[in-house]
């Protein structure tokens, strides 16, 4: 049996019985609301389409020697760092309109001398949560800091970034 509250307080004693239609019609409003306000949060809107960038910018990080290393990657090409080897197969980045992020699809691998080699990490990483989905290696770190439209875009922004 379902319970409606009644006009006085609300009170567990106070609850009455509803007739099974208007429970059903209740039911019926409550999941026509929930449907609505899930298809408004899960619809994306014409501003949360991602922009899809030519070069992803990673930094590595080199735990023997503690040195960390900006590393430009195109989309599509392969590019070193240490013994890893990194192929950024898309870079998205947010609208400006929306909260900041970047997230690139990254497939990186290791060859070592005399080894065969062996795929390390093929997936989606995110600037703003690098723990989320990360390479586990014991000599490097890959974390993705942003996508950009050119290698002369990333060079300006980051001498704009310097102390001057």
């Amino acid at each position: 049996m379902i319970m409606a509250p009644s006009a006085s307080p609300p009170l567990v004693s106070s609850m009455r019985p509803l007739s099974v239609p208007a429970a059903r019609r209740r039911m019926v409003l409550l999941a026509a609301t929930a449907v609505t306000a899930l298809a408004a949060i899960v619809q994306p809107t014409a501003s949360a389409r991602a922009e899809q960038e030519e070069i992803a910018v990673l930094r590595g990080l080199d735990k023997v020697t503690a040195r960390t290393s900006t590393i430009e990657a195109p989309v599509g090409e392969v590019v070193t760092f240490g013994t890893l080897q990194i192929t950024v197969r898309s870079c998205d980045k947010a609208p400006p309109e929306d909260p900041p992020e970047a997230a690139a699809f990254l497939q990186i691998s290791e060859t070592k001398r005399d080894e065969p080699t062996e795929a390390l990490f093929s997936g989606w990483m995110f600037a703003s949560s690098p723990a989320l989905s990360a390479l586990e290696h014991p000599i490097y770190d890959v974390i993705v800091v942003d996508c950009v439209a050119s290698a002369t875009a990333s060079a300006q922004r980051s001498s704009a970034d310097k102390p001057q």
